[in-house]
């Protein structure tokens, strides 16, 4: 071998130098650089943050102003790590003020560790209203990873005042769409409730912590990189340009994480997807990303394992009235805004965006419009990371592992999913099966059982504020003891008539806590009389509602409107304002127990009903619970959704389904205090609403309206409710795609419970909720209202398709001498027997036919109105309809009275096409068209007042059917004279 001096001094020179190198790395934590930060002064310092302004002695009125937000555990110098190649540098030398929010460490700041999420979006606020009053000019709002969401969540709390634009950089906004490194949601969801309960409640997260878990979730790229910097330690001039960023990347760049913050975000995005659902609470107040209308430039990284593109792409969902735009850069999440590849791409996009929104430039041509169609994520091809990890094998190794991770992810999603679906069913109907008669189980009960796990978890929602279960819980014991002090026991019958308020619930629920029976009045009913058919010896009260229920002479009790109102109290009434009693000076009676009531105990009286009609439903506190939990099942109810309830407290609907369901499944409620629709589709974006209940044709209103456009994003998953015609279901499916309708069925007596949980069939009630009453069809004369028995005295159950009354199993704190059945199938059992007659088709749903009191009894046969106004509600052009017995001549006639959509037009070959559907001698004998059919109070059409405007007339808007030529046609006033109309 040939030795030459050249071939020792090479390896000695490297040697030193690597020794010195590294002496210095080990002396100074890093190589001394002249890598220098861009200039700034301290513009203002306020408790949550110091906000830099860079280049301060530059000055030009024109220049665009941008405010950089960091996420919160990486400092400040993110955005100018790199010096003159940085965010600041480039930004600018493009001509763009830069202004810099600066958190400080939690560690060094004043109350630094008991920071929330809600603290960093107000602070943020503030800097935009002081930029703004010292430049003259709306900002550019421009935030890196939970920087940007601070930035969308910020201009979301002030409905986009001050913010020109919005830019973010790897900001994720749907986290069911893609969670960090393809974690199933509903693991991560998981994760983040035991984090929250037992973990960041004792546990700081400190700037190491979070150093060490970012390199832990990328283990591959952070040993690759401290490789590199061995291998290159010898060469000086190689590592002085990435000096800076190693060592913030290393050791300088990381901050502790407040646990009251990391816990608002585990909760609010991880949990409850609200930042892509809407409902994310600041202070209290709902916010939703639809109030945002700044153009918005979102950056992928499309090699991003933290902010998933995908999840990142949710933006242009959440926020529906922005002009999203978006550039895609390959890039990981640290490499979206420092290194080489920001310094190329990134920050000049973002000074040609900047540029452009001020009039200055073109837009880029690598920006373009985020498009809608956004899938989950699924595995990144290896070519995209090959291409960005240059022939690393290591990296080409994590590529393929994290393209099995990806498959295994999406399965592992799938099984998760289902799991908890079941694992939250479960339970519900195991609790359903247990309650006996002497089981304590209430309403009261119920909300101070959620009030025990979580007091400081969202209850509910109104006129955009938020209240938590521990205020709920304290409201409900301060009307407790105000209502105690008043005479009011356990079994007494209070009376409730209030619009929908929390005012309202709370005091529903301080009578259940009592252990009385609250009497849930309609305003405007009858009051008097309807409180003298139930037994109320008091009324509650709102003050809307003093007047006429000072009318009716009993005792009222006022709650609701705050203790500064002043009461307008008729002369002679006997009132009092229970917002004027001191709950701490009452004393309680030493009888009072909270929640008392039993399962066979009577917890409500619901009333539906005018004039000489009434119906009087019974409601027990197993039958309250029954439909509760039947309904938190059926919908999958739990904490991740928001219920508005449109239908009102007084409303089975809205006592037994919206109310009740929510309570059970823990959701968030919203309450509407009437069905408006502009304030409907602001409120379902505001508060994250996933669930909506209705009655009757409630949403035709909102349909009408066309508030929400068909396509529009929005977070509706499902409408659960009672009544809705079948052509109104279609519309409501069809509008607010891909949320469905869950129509429920509830018996007045008994225990029945059915709900058509698929969807699948339109305008079928479906099949019974497991946990309530076992259901049977047994067959049932109309004409003589008398049931059918076989041989052996027993009642006749009903083949498919064949209609039958529907009976229930009674359950033993039933009272059978109120209509109950025995001996109907064995000698010794117990039936209830419900008001409507069914079929039930060949795969078990079933259909609702009529009531047992509606049927139209015609020398055909009888004749069902039900089929009929589902099939006149299918037709395109109608509106509303109802259908009822018309005594003539010397007959009855099948009568429907239908009114026409705006903009539509019907006619009889109309109604002849769409009655093919039901059997000849089911199809009504004349249909006629009103201007308009009223409406109850639950929205429900009023054959009543349409009777009473009057007997179909002859003309082109009534209709007869022509039996031999089966075809509806024009009523002359021959043919009237001779039916005897």
């Amino acid at each position: 071998m040939k030795f030459s001096t050249k071939s020792v001094v090479g390896p000695m020179q490297r040697l030193m130098a690597t020794a010195q190198n590294g002496l210095e790395v080990i002396r100074f934590g890093g190589l001394v650089h002249d890598i220098e930060s861009s200039p700034y002064e301290i513009v203002e310092r306020k408790r949550m943050y110091r906000l830099r302004h860079y280049f301060p002695d530059d000055v030009g009125a024109e220049r665009p102003v941008v405010v950089l937000v960091p996420p919160l555990m990486v400092t400040a110098e993110i955005w100018d790590v790199n010096g003159a190649d940085g965010a600041v540098g480039i930004l600018h030398q493009g001509g763009i003020d830069c202004w810099v929010v600066d958190f400080g460490s939690p560690t060094t700041e004043e109350g630094g560790w008991d920071r929330d999420l809600a603290d960093h979006v107000l602070a943020i606020g503030s800097v935009i209203d002081t930029v703004t009053e010292l430049t003259g000019r709306s900002v550019h709002l421009m935030g890196y990873s939970q920087g940007g969401m601070f930035a969308y969540q910020t201009a979301a709390y002030r409905h986009g005042k001050g913010v020109e634009s919005i830019v973010t950089f790897g900001s994720p906004v749907d986290a069911v769409a893609g969670m960090p490194f393809g974690i199933p949601h509903g693991l991560a969801s998981d994760a983040a409730d035991f984090l929250t309960d037992h973990v960041l409640n004792r546990l700081p997260i400190t700037d190491s912590m979070v150093r060490l878990g970012f390199q832990a979730l990328d283990p591959v790229k952070t040993a690759k990189a401290r490789l590199d910097f061995l291998r290159q330690l010898h060469d000086r001039e190689a590592l002085l340009p990435k000096e800076r960023q190693r060592r913030f990347l290393e050791t300088d760049g990381w901050l502790g994480y407040p646990g009251p913050a990391l816990t608002d975000l585990l909760q609010q995005f991880v949990k409850h997807n609200r930042m892509m659902l809407g409902g994310f609470v600041i202070r209290d107040q709902p916010i939703s990303f639809a109030d945002i209308a700044s153009p918005i430039l979102a950056f992928v990284g499309e090699v991003d394992d933290i902010g998933q593109p995908a999840a990142v792409r949710g933006i242009v969902r959440a926020a529906p009235n922005a002009d999203v735009y978006e550039a895609s850069v390959v890039a990981g999440h640290f490499g979206l805004v420092s290194g080489s590849t920001a310094t190329r791409n990134t920050w000049p996009l973002v000074r040609d965006w900047v540029n452009w929104l001020s009039g200055r430039g073109e837009l880029p041509a690598q920006i373009d419009h985020m498009s809608q169609e956004v899938g989950r994520n699924g595995p990144r091809t290896g070519l995209t990371r090959v291409v960005h990890a240059v022939g690393t094998l290591a990296e080409a190794g994590a590529g393929l592992g994290r393209a099995i991770e990806g498959v295994a992810g999406q399965t592992l999603r799938g099984t998760v999913e289902l799991g908890g679906e079941a694992a939250r069913a479960l339970p519900r109907l195991t609790r359903l099966g247990m309650i006996q008669p002497h089981t304590r189980v209430s309403l009261g009960r119920l909300l101070a059982e959620q009030a025990r796990r979580g007091p400081d978890r969202e209850a509910f929602l109104f006129e955009d504020r938020v209240h938590t279960h521990r205020a709920v819980n304290t409201r409900i014991d301060n009307v407790v003891r105000g209502l105690l002090s008043v005479g009011v026991r356990p079994a007494t019958r209070v009376g409730v008539v209030m619009e929908t308020r929390p005012s309202a619930m709370v005091a529903i629920a301080a009578l259940s806590r009592i252990g009385a029976v609250a009497v849930l009045l309609a305003p405007g009913s009858e009051l008097a009389k309807v409180a003298e058919l139930t037994g109320a010896r008091l009324l509650i009260t709102d003050p809307e509602n003093l007047h006429a229920a000072a009318g009716t002479g009993i005792r009222v009790l006022v709650l609701g409107g705050g203790d500064a109102r002043k009461l307008d109290i008729p002369d002679g009434c006997e009132v009092v304002d229970l917002e004027q009693i001191d709950p701490a000076r009452v004393t309680l009676p030493a009888w009072y127990r909270p929640n008392p009531g039993l399962a066979r105990e009577l917890a409500f009286i619901l009333v539906t009903g005018t004039g000489d009609r009434f119906d009087i439903k019974y409601v027990t506190n197993h039958r309250w619970a029954l439909s509760a939990f039947g309904t938190a099942s059926a919908a999958d109810l739990d904490r991740k959704d928001t219920v508005y309830c449109l239908a009102p407290l007084h409303h089975s609907s809205g006592l037994l389904v919206s109310l009740g369901g929510a309570v059970a499944g823990g959701s968030r409620i919203a309450l509407a205090r009437s069905l408006d629709p502009a304030q409907f589709a602001a409120e379902v974006h505001r508060y994250g609403v996933t669930v909506v209940t209705y009655t009757w044709t409630m949403l035709r209103d909102i349909l009408d309206a066309d508030t929400f456009v068909k396509g529009h994003a929005h977070p509706i998953r499902l409408f659960i409710g009672s009544g809705m015609p079948a052509g109104l279901w279609r519309r409501t499916q069809d509008r607010f795609a891909p949320a469905r309708v869950l129509e429920f069925y509830a018996s007045i007596e008994g225990d029945v419970v059915l709900a058509n949980v698929s969807g699948a069939k339109v305008g079928s009630k479906g099949r019974p909720v497991p946990g309530t009453a076992k259901v049977e069809l047994i067959g049932y004369d109309p004409e003589v209202e008398q049931i059918l028995v076989d041989g052996a005295g027993f009642a006749r159950r009903c083949a498919d398709n064949e209609v039958g009354l529907l009976i229930g199993t009674a359950s033993d704190s039933v009272d059978l001498s109120a209509g109950g059945l025995r001996g109907v199938f064995a000698p010794g059992d117990s039936w209830m027997p419900t008001e409507n007659l069914f079929r039930r088709d060949s795969d078990g749903d079933y259909w609702l036919m009529d009531r047992v009191d509606t049927v139209i009894r015609t020398p055909r046969g009888p004749v069902f109105t039900q089929p009929i106004v589902d099939v006149l509600n299918d037709i395109t052009a109608v509106d509303m309809e109802v259908a009822y017995r018309l005594p003539a001549a010397d007959r009855t006639l099948a009568v429907a009275a239908v009114s026409v959509r705006a903009g539509h037009r019907l006619g009889p070959a109309d109604v002849t096409e769409a009655l093919r559907a039901l059997a000849p001698d089911q199809r009504p004998d004349l249909i006629y068209v009103v201007d308009d059919i009223p409406r109850s109070s639950t929205f429900r059409p009023s054959t009543r007042a349409v009777q009473a405007a009057g007997r179909p007339v002859a003309g082109d808007r009534t209709w007869w059917y022509n039996r031999e030529s089966e075809q509806y046609e024009v009523l002359t006033p021959e043919l009237a004279e001779r039916l005897g109309i």
